[in-house]
């Protein structure tokens, strides 16, 4: 083990974040209180087969588990669940409050899997989620926890720390649920301006690295013709297409009332280690922009 801080580590090498949100459709999400450990299902407080029942699942419907806790704050015996989809035109998130995390049990994930309710109240507001996973990567901790502190000030009902989610080398991460949106290096200084520009219906271009509903290619798609046109409004675009030709892919989104062709091509960045954990230093992959025109 070495002393390398990813993320640091990630800005010094400039590495780009867009389009590195982790491709998930469907989360289910449980608030656990206290220590998460390095494995958050196994060595967190969660009952035994709890745990083993969103180990099964997970790997069964793609849903993603995450747990879920308040900021430096007391809360009550209740547990609080999500189940959100975040479908890139039709998202949505349902909340509810259990005497007992073990009636997670009685949720059917495979319909959650497909966008179907899984019976819990329909919330009409987001979650910010910020990853403050530390046991899990440190940079998770040192780089998340300011911005947990700063929501939890900002926008405290709907602010949570989160176990790990994914791209710890752009720390401090923030997941935006229902609409599945990533973004990375937020600071305790970005993180409210983020969450009042989404509650605005607005994204935070410097900072977002994808919407989870698309594939890597689409998300980079999705940032090159938003910054091609200068689009920050979450539901300015809509995908209405895409085509694969060799390595290039190809998205057509509806702008109002036209169509734009974005290509896009995957590289190989550098080799880099880009975990704080990684056994071994690997090449990321990026898309690079070939080609955008009206269709």
């Amino acid at each position: 083990m070495t002393d390398l801080r990813c993320a640091p580590a990630s800005r010094e090498r400039c590495e780009s974040g867009v389009a590195t949100a982790s491709t998930v459709r469907a989360f289910l999400v449980l608030q656990q209180e206290g220590p998460w450990g390095r494995d958050a299902l196994q060595d967190s407080a969660l009952p035994a087969d709890v745990a083993a029942w969103l180990r099964r699942m997970a790997r069964k419907t793609g849903v993603r588990p995450l747990l879920v806790r308040r900021h430096a704050r007391a809360v009550d015996d209740s547990v609080t669940v999500m189940a959100a989809f975040a479908d890139p035109r039709d998202p949505w998130l349902e909340t509810e409050r259990f005497a007992d995390v073990s009636e997670v049990m009685d949720l059917d994930l495979a319909a959650l899997a497909t966008g179907t309710s899984v019976g819990l109240a329909r919330d009409q507001r987001p979650a910010f989620l910020t990853c403050t996973h530390g046991s899990h990567d440190a940079c998770c901790a040192v780089e998340g926890r300011p911005v947990a502190s700063a929501l939890a000030a900002s926008h405290p009902e709907l602010a949570w720390e989160c176990s790990h989610i994914g791209g710890d080398r752009f720390a401090g991460n923030l997941l935006v649920l229902p609409h599945g949106l990533y973004y990375g290096r937020v600071d305790a200084t970005s993180a409210p301006s983020i969450a009042d520009a989404h509650l605005s219906g607005r994204l935070d271009m410097a900072h977002l690295r994808g919407r989870s509903g698309h594939s890597f290619a689409i998300q980079a798609a999705e940032h090159h013709v938003r910054t091609h046109l200068g689009l920050d409004g979450i539901d300015d675009l809509v995908l209405v297409g895409r085509r694969r030709d060799g390595d290039d892919v190809t998205a057509r989104f509806r702008i109002a009332d036209r169509t734009w062709d974005v290509t896009v091509r995957p590289r190989l960045g550098d080799v880099a280690t880009l975990t704080c954990r990684a056994p071994r230093a690997s090449r990321p992959r990026h898309h690079e922009l070939v080609d955008i025109r009206p269709a």
